[in-house]
């Protein structure tokens, strides 16, 4: 793969001929030499595809009609999917933070126990990957969804009826295999139905269903919290199947995937979705003729999707090999840019002077609230935002956060052990020098490090909690989305599997120190994103074909057509050379 120059933006590329972008639409926008562009009001625009842009701008969807709301409430039940995810993610934090738990299973609050209990997790949706690729291709995004409904409630069940480590630990594996088959499907199914013009608001708010389960599970464990018996545990543990429900009794309700409908020679259910859903009842709608010759010419009904062994289009083509370069960087670098510390986040808290437990899982909760604010603000803007610059900028300000929040740790870890000496001095105990360490310390050094702290997770939010949905969905084409979001889902896991096994071993360890390691590879993710990341923004899935074909798809994904636009809004010609 070959590197770039310094293009950041559309607008600082040379302007190429239409036909050199993609096969030509002169059905949706005519070609010409700026003829049109002397007519009062007219204007010049830059645009990444001609056809999409004057499709678009022609094809108003009605945002409140029937089968738009009809649209949220099928994007809403993918977001469900994700909620079940994120609950896990401030699930476990909050619960072995809990005397009653400890009671029952004498795990600590770091350390190997600790550690298999996160990762058996990460290892059962390690496990289901491959089995929810299967689903998802042959069965459909839908059915997906359901089946891992019903495997994540099996799981709940095993773990909330635990009274042995081990019980527990299956069910957490087993939990970890549901949740691999609905975030397989439900990312798939949320980009596959949207409007291209909505397409990253639709994947972007998919991928905050993250937020969606972290955020009550913080709340329910909060409250659960002051519960004087092992129903403290029990109850938030119990409650994780109930998005599962939701999404298990909504698919019968909702339109299936028209790519799926069309890589399964169904193509008139799939013309049918796109005239009701995306063509406001017209079948001569220029965005439906543009999406239906697309996906006529690109999608195939004998796609590798109906092989269910064969991943060698992933990596034996060059055009393969750059997409899962887009999926292996997102899901690496959105795994491992310093967020799985937030599994962990009441032992931070613990290092940086928080130490009562209730104190920890107020902080947990305010955390998750301001990192959702952080990605919902990104959501809104996805469509409009070039996705590979914000990555670039994003990466770097969190391994800037980071280090401040180390510094200030740094000198916060001094002045604890100085307290804790002198405490030491004045004839304590070990463990009450260490418990009342905190007087001997600067308080704003803590206030800084946790607002340092809160900022990083702010800005990742920002950056990367919209685009790992959208950059791995938007990277694959049809045929091979299932198999690459399974790939992609095992690559996240490995990752999770990383963090949630060496971080409480190595915060055991090294303490704040662990950080460290977040801040150097943050700048190399940064020098990733900028020499290898392929800008998918204001093209269709089916024209990104194109791009990754090109010998440099970085560069090629920079390029703009010149399209004019008259008073009224209308495209009246794109031109060319």
């Amino acid at each position: 793969m070959s590197s770039h120059g310094s293009h950041d933006g559309a607008s600082t590329e040379k302007h190429i001929a239409t036909h050199d972008i993609a096969p030509a639409h002169d059905s949706i926008v005519p070609k010409g030499h700026g003829e049109t562009a002397t007519k009062p009001g007219a204007q010049e625009k830059e645009v990444r595809n001609a056809a999409l842009f004057a499709a678009i701008k022609e094809s108003n969807i009605k945002p409140w009609s029937k089968e738009s709301i009809h649209l949220y409430f099928a994007i809403f039940v993918a977001f469900c999917c994700a909620c079940a995810n994120g609950y896990d993610g401030s699930l476990m934090t909050g619960i072995i933070a809990m005397e009653r738990f400890q009671n029952q299973f004498h795990t600590g609050d770091t350390g190997q126990k600790v550690s298999v209990i996160f990762s058996l997790y990460t290892v059962g949706a390690m496990v289901g990957a491959p089995f929810a690729a299967i689903l998802s291709d042959r069965f459909g995004r839908k059915k997906g969804m359901f089946c891992g409904g019903i495997v994540i409630i099996i799981g709940a069940v095993i773990v909330a009826t635990s009274s042995k480590l081990a019980q527990f630990v299956v069910g957490r594996f087993i939990l970890g295999l549901g949740i691999a088959i609905m975030t397989v499907a439900a990312p798939a199914y949320s980009i596959e139905i949207a409007p291209p013009h909505w397409r990253g608001r639709c994947t972007g708010f998919y991928n905050c269903g993250w937020f969606g389960g972290s955020i009550p599970a913080a709340c329910v464990v909060y409250g659960c919290y002051f519960i004087k018996s092992d129903w403290s545990w029990r109850i938030p543990l119990i409650l994780q199947a109930f998005t599962c429900l939701i999404v298990m009794a909504s698919v019968f309700f909702l339109p299936e995937s028209p790519r799926f409908l069309f890589a399964n020679n169904r193509e008139a259910e799939a013309i049918a979705f796109l005239v009701k859903y995306h063509g406001n009842g017209d079948p001569n709608s220029k965005l439906v003729l543009l999406e239906t010759e697309e996906m006529r010419d690109g999608i195939k009904t004998t796609g590798v999707d109906k092989v269910w062994w064969d991943y060698r289009p992933l990596f034996m083509t060059h055009n393969g090999r750059w997409r899962m370069t887009q999926v292996l960087m997102i899901s690496i670098f959105g795994q491992f840019s310093g967020n799985g510390l937030g599994y962990f986040n009441t032992v931070i808290f613990k290092n940086i002077g928080v130490t009562s437990t209730s104190k920890q899982l107020a902080y947990n909760i305010l955390n998750s609230v301001i990192s959702a604010i952080g990605a919902l603000t990104a959501v809104s803007m996805t469509d409009r935002m070039p996705r590979r610059t914000v990555l670039i900028i994003g990466t770097f300000m969190c391994a800037v956060a980071l280090a401040t929040n180390s510094g200030l740790s740094a000198t916060l870890d001094k002045q604890t052990q100085r307290g804790t000496q002198i405490n030491l001095d004045q004839g304590m105990d070990e463990k009450d020098a260490k418990d009342n360490a905190y007087l001997h310390v600067d308080g704003n050094y803590a206030k800084g490090a946790l607002a340092a702290y809160f900022l990083f997770n702010v800005i990742f939010s920002f950056t990367y909690t919209p685009l790992q949905g959208v950059i791995p969905t938007e990277a694959l084409e049809t045929t091979i989305r299932g198999k690459g979001l399974a790939l992609s889902g095992f690559i996240v896991n490995a990752m999770g599997f990383i963090n949630q096994f060496a971080g409480p071993i190595a915060l055991d360890n090294i303490g704040y120190k662990y950080i460290f390691v977040f801040v150097g590879w943050d700048l190399v993710e940064t020098v990733a994103w900028y020499f290898f990341g392929v800008e998918s923004q204001g093209r269709t899935l089916e024209q990104l074909e194109w791009v990754y074909d090109q010998p440099n798809p970085v560069k090629a994904s920079l390029k703009v057509e010149k399209v004019v636009v008259q008073a009224d809004g209308h495209v009246s010609e794109a031109i060319v050379a």
